[in-house]
């Protein structure tokens, strides 16, 4: 019995840490996080019920907890009541202490109240996996030991040890701390990779928080969600229904997402000012284009989130070309249009149309066509329409 009833080779027990794991991580991705918390994917009761054992028994995580705690972070998403904000707490913090930082968030009263509803209550909730949230990781301890023996407590561990670290530390942590963003967000959200296998699509927080009810994680040619994979797959067996799934358009402009700020703004800066910008680079020597280089990224991103190296760096290369400041102040100019004070539908869709229509006076190709182009599929009085 030292070996258990199933003796592997070193790797057969390595094999299997990382099946039990990747199990537990596609059940927090697809039932607690976009199923639960965000309702973008309803799952059937033949897959629901399954991972909800399977985090009873692996984590003791109970779902109306978790839900709220996460709801919260993003309504309060990097100011001082986010739960587990590295940009407030720090990143060590975050990163290695996250589930003391759940403990500690779930010592608000009014946390469940306000943000846990709609999380399911059925009578094994209420009297198994709410009641006894230890009974279930306990009752694994045992199985790993019947089934690989001494090893089994090392398999053990790392299955207690999964989501700690992954979602409560990397995800939350460095998810707001480093990688790459796709949309300018109002938080610090970041893309670790493009790949989201490890941690089941998660790895694209920036696209996450971009479109926090869209089902799918990934949105550029290059990235793939693992987890949107296992939804697709449910669907196509009758066992889930998408309710949102666009996270943003791929095509030039849909009327569906014109008026959709953080894919306008991405589309902008695709197709009018990094065009310009790779225009005026071939037109300037060896010493701008280096500046122009280094600007290329820092002219996407909201000015006041730049460090004052950055917006110097910013400024210079606006000072070059008139027509890469033309199309930056209407970068800036069309960001505001959705902070205007009071805005309806109808002040919205003015005020993109007055933009619109300065835009193709410019003198500036690309910014002429896109104008051209939003106005086409997204005029007056079809804006007003889809507010």
């Amino acid at each position: 019995m030292l070996d258990g009833f199933f003796p592997l080779p070193w790797w057969g027990y390595l094999m299997v840490a990382l099946i039990l794991t990747h199990l537990t991580i596609v059940s927090v991705t697809v039932f607690l996080h976009r199923a639960q918390a965000h309702r973008s994917v309803t799952l059937h009761p033949f897959a629901a019920h399954p991972m909800r054992f399977w985090l009873w028994l692996t984590t003791g995580m109970v779902t109306k907890e978790w839900v709220a705690i996460h709801r919260k972070h993003h309504a309060f998403c990097d100011i001082q009541q986010d739960p587990h904000s590295p940009q407030v707490r720090g990143i060590n913090q975050v990163l290695w202490q996250g589930v003391e930082l759940y403990r500690g968030a779930l010592s608000d009263p009014e946390l469940l109240e306000r943000y846990g509803k709609g999380t399911p209550n059925d009578w094994v909730e209420r009297n198994l996996y709410s009641r006894f949230p230890c009974l279930g990781i306990s009752l694994l301890l045992v199985i790993d030991i019947l089934c690989f023996g001494a090893i089994g407590l090392t398999i053990w561990a790392v299955q207690m040890l999964w989501i700690p670290f992954w979602a409560a530390g990397v995800i939350n942590g460095l998810g707001h701390w480093v990688g790459y963003r796709n949309f300018e967000t109002d938080d610090a959200s970041r893309n670790l990779i493009p790949v989201g296998l490890l941690i089941g699509g998660e790895e694209m927080h920036n696209n996450h928080h971009a479109a926090p009810m869209s089902a799918r994680l990934s949105c550029r040619w290059f990235e793939f969600d693992i987890g949107w994979f296992y939804i697709r797959c449910l669907e196509l067996l009758g066992l889930a229904r998408v309710r949102r799934s666009s996270l943003i358009q791929k095509q030039p402009l849909d009327p569906s997402a014109a008026l959709n700020r953080l894919q306008l703004l991405r589309l902008y800066g695709r197709q009018v000012l990094l065009p310009t910008l790779k225009l005026e680079y071939r037109q300037h020597g060896p010493a701008s284009r280096r500046l122009l280089k280094r600007a290329r990224w820092l002219l996407l991103r909201e000015k006041h989130r730049l460090t004052a190296a950055q917006r110097s760096s910013v400024d210079s290369s606006l000072s070059m070309s008139q027509r890469l400041a033309t199309v930056y102040e209407f970068q800036r100019r069309l960001r505001e249009i959705w902070s205007l004070p009071e805005r309806s539908g109808e002040r919205l869709g003015r005020a993109l149309h007055e933009w619109c229509e300065d835009a193709r006076r410019t003198g500036v190709a690309a910014l002429e066509e896109f104008a051209e182009r939003l106005m086409q599929v997204s005029p007056p009085q079809r804006a007003q329409q889809r507010m």
